[in-house]
């Protein structure tokens, strides 16, 4: 085994323990050796036989490496089984990267609590130490330190990591009052058509900025004059990520500024939460207007917890009810499902919901929901997002999954994107039936009979994770190719798949 593959396998080791929560030490206890040897094989500093890497699979419940010409991560799913028992919610992808952020704000010390270790979260993190900024993941419960340098060092930014991520948007409002000129590279993340960040750049503006794009580069070139907004903004569309951007700029202005069409969906919640703990006040959270006093100065040890993830609670339904299952989904935040569980109510799906409870930040209403076995109809209406409290746009993929289960005809109208839907038409090669009117609108005719198949997934996270689940209702062996858009919101999802009764193998190429 040449050093170049010893190398290669001790990263797939190390990320794929990682991936499942455990340490050098506890994956070595697991295997019976060291921790200094665990150490070795991940640094590819040591000979591995055939036997102790099928040890190691084992224990990570995952093929490490196949005969193959690529390392990308892929699973093996077989299915048509059914799901059984609970499953907690994590907490939120997009709050966490959010959080991230907006901890820029803060020239004290930040710990996040229970922040999802997703691969979203380790770009935004890379860029951060890579300005200088040191993190550190203090226990199993995936708590994350946060300490920011006297002076960000932005010319030394991990550019291939920022590129990776549309969070990288969200340095624009944390950066405004912190320096007069700078450059972000351009966001990447999912492959969903054109995003326009003009929603960004017109807030912020207010505030002083100016960012240009200059010809021929991949990069926004921000200057600014700093100023306290003097007129209310009016957020020409009502985006998560924009209203972030707009609170973050607000929060260093010392004067009131006043947002109207704010998100108020749950992500945008959470930073306003944490944002109050620094000191700045905001009124109005949960409405699309906000009223925000920031402070010239802010340097506080803080600490936040996370909420819960209520598009990670909906993958959950959609895969109990794509496999005719009866589970319960713990820790659900409930005021961002309701309309979603109502729509589904109508279909005829049978739950029941706990009485509430609070997430630990004392904020976010939880519930537990059990699902039965339901038998669905497809609605009369139209299926179709709207900002919250509307149908989340991140959900409307796995609506579009339930409806296969259906009686009946469902058009899904995912006005958003110029190319989400046209994904979901890769489930028709697991045996769906779903006719693209345009590239807004699907047609969903169930019920379906699934079959397996070997499907590339989709350059966007929510229809890989859709495919992912149709494959689980589907008798036989599938194999979902190449997916590093799934890690990008979902920790260790294969294995909490695989608690419920799944049965998904993971394993790459080399």
């Amino acid at each position: 085994m040449t050093e170049d593959y010893r190398t290669k396998i001790g990263k797939l080791i190390s990320e794929l323990r990682i991936n499942h929560g455990l340490t050098q030490s506890q994956l070595a206890e697991e295997l019976g050796t060291s921790q200094s040897a665990i150490n070795r094989i991940e640094r590819g500093a040591q000979n591995v036989s055939l036997e102790i890497i099928a040890r190691i699979s084992d224990v990570l419940n995952g093929e490490i490496i196949s005969l193959g010409n690529s390392s990308k991560l892929n699973l093996r799913i077989h299915g048509g089984h059914q799901l059984g028992g609970e499953i907690t919610v994590n907490t939120s992808k997009n709050a966490g990267v959010g959080l991230l952020c907006a901890s820029l704000l803060n020239r004290g010390k930040t710990t996040l609590r229970h922040v999802a270790r997703i691969e979203e979260v380790n770009r935004i993190i890379e860029v951060l130490n890579s300005i200088g900024v040191k993190t550190r993941w203090l226990n199993k419960q995936n708590d994350l330190e946060i300490i920011p340098p006297a002076k960000l060092r932005l010319d030394q930014m991990d550019i291939d990591a920022a590129k990776r991520t549309r969070s990288i948007l969200m340095f624009l409002g944390p950066l405004l009052h912190q320096y007069n000129d700078f450059k972000l590279p351009f966001a990447g993340g999912c492959s969903l058509g054109v995003r326009t960040v003009k929603p960004h750049l017109v807030g912020l503006s207010a505030f002083g900025m100016n960012v240009e794009v200059p010809t021929g580069v991949d990069y926004y070139h921000a200057t600014v004059q700093a100023k306290q907004p003097d007129h209310d903004i009016v957020l020409i569309e009502r985006g998560d990520t924009a209203t972030e951007n707009i609170i973050m700029a607000a929060a260093l202005c010392p004067g009131e500024t006043v947002i109207r069409n704010a998100s108020p969906n749950y992500m945008v919640q959470d930073v306003c939460f944490y944002l109050q703990k620094l000191g700045v006040q905001i009124d109005g959270i949960g409405t699309t207007v906000l009223r925000i006093r920031g402070k010239s100065h802010i340097n506080q040890n803080v600490e936040y917890y996370v909420s819960e993830d209520p598009i990670e609670a909906m993958s959950f339904i959609a895969a109990g009810v794509i496999t005719h299952s009866e589970i319960t989904i713990k820790r659900a935040p409930i005021e961002f499902l309701e309309l979603e569980l109502a729509t589904l109510h109508q279909m005829g799906l049978d739950f029941t919901l706990s009485p509430e409870y609070k997430s630990a930040n004392n904020q976010t209403r939880l519930v537990d929901i059990q699902l039965k076995r339901p038998r669905l109809t497809a609605p009369q209406d139209k299926i179709a997002a709207l900002p919250f409290p509307g149908i989340n746009q991140d959900n409307l993929p796995f609506l579009a999954l339930i409806a296969t289960a259906a009686d009946g005809r469902t058009l899904i109208h995912d006005w958003a994107y110029e190319n989400r839907a046209i994904y979901l038409t890769e489930l028709n090669r697991l045996n769906a039936n779903i006719e693209l009117v345009d590239p807004h609108r699907v047609y969903v005719t169930g019920p379906t009979k699934w079959k397996a198949a070997d499907i590339i997934a989709p350059p966007a996270l929510r229809p890989s994770v859709v495919i992912l689940l149709a494959m689980l209702a589907a008798p036989g062996t599938s194999t979902l190719r190449d997916v590093y858009n799934i890690n990008r919101g979902y920790q260790d999802f294969y294995n909490r798949l695989n608690s419920l009764g799944a049965k998904i193998e993971t394993f790459r190429e080399i």
